[in-house]
């Protein structure tokens, strides 16, 4: 391996997470302007979005901060939304895993759908990568990424100051998860998941601060989990 390597994997990294960009900008500056709405102050949702750095999450979390939900029940509910990264972290373990403890954290932290989706099929097409190149080549695709993350949640945070809070801006929540999760469901267990965990939401409406929304997300990750166990029996 040679430095060259590394600076090649990395801007290889780069040019996969380019065409994200056109996902990153829209839902961050949307996350500004809902989290003004919602009633934090500037500082708050950029702070938020650095912290956290995870749309659907942090978009879970301000609906039940508008709603006026309990704290444990806040941060419940955004790290159910958030189990996927367990997932993730497992799936990358074997690639980055070797890494000192530092490196790893900083991967943790970066971890979002779009630079695991493109990293882990970068690392399963080329597997003569050495963990050097594979971690250059992470960080290289959430290079054009996070920076924008933070950058257009300050933008929209700074519109949202300027939009009156009766203009119904509510509207962009449920559009806003449609389209994040719409394209994810491309296999059976998926979109058993998504079906288990809508029907769950509407029946447990009425309980309080949202909690039937962790009642659907277990529903629906149990309904996933057979479907892939009873797939892969038959495999």
């Amino acid at each position: 391996m040679t430095p060259g390597d590394v600076k090649s994997s990395y801007w290889r990294g780069v040019r996969g997470g380019l065409p994200f960009i056109l996902v990153i900008v829209p839902f961050s500056t949307l996350f500004g302007v809902i989290s003004v709405d919602a009633g934090l102050s500037v500082i708050e949702a950029l702070s938020f979005s650095v912290a956290v750095i995870a749309g659907a999450a942090q978009f879970t979390a301000i609906q039940l901060l508008r709603d006026d939900a309990p704290t444990l029940v806040v941060l419940a509910s955004a790290l159910a939304v958030n189990l996927r990264m367990a997932m993730y972290s497992a799936s990358l373990t074997p690639h980055l895993g070797k890494m000192p403890l530092w490196k790893r954290a900083v991967a943790a932290y970066l971890t979002i759908d779009q630079n695991y989706a493109i990293s882990i099929i970068e690392y399963e097409r080329n597997k003569a990568m050495t963990t050097a190149e594979k971690f250059a080549f992470f960080l290289g695709a959430i290079t054009p990424l996070a920076p924008l993350w933070y950058v257009f949640t300050l933008v929209g945070a700074l519109l949202g100051t300027a939009i009156p809070t009766d203009t119904g801006l509510d509207f962009a929540m449920p559009i806003a998860f449609i389209a994040m999760i719409g394209p994810a469901l491309n296999t059976g267990a998926h979109r058993t998941a998504a079906l288990a965990a809508t029907i769950g939401s509407l029946i447990f409406a009425f309980l309080p601060w949202n909690l039937g929304l962790l009642v659907a997300a277990g529903l629906g990750m149990a309904a996933g989990a057979e479907v892939e166990r009873r797939a892969g029996a038959r495999a």
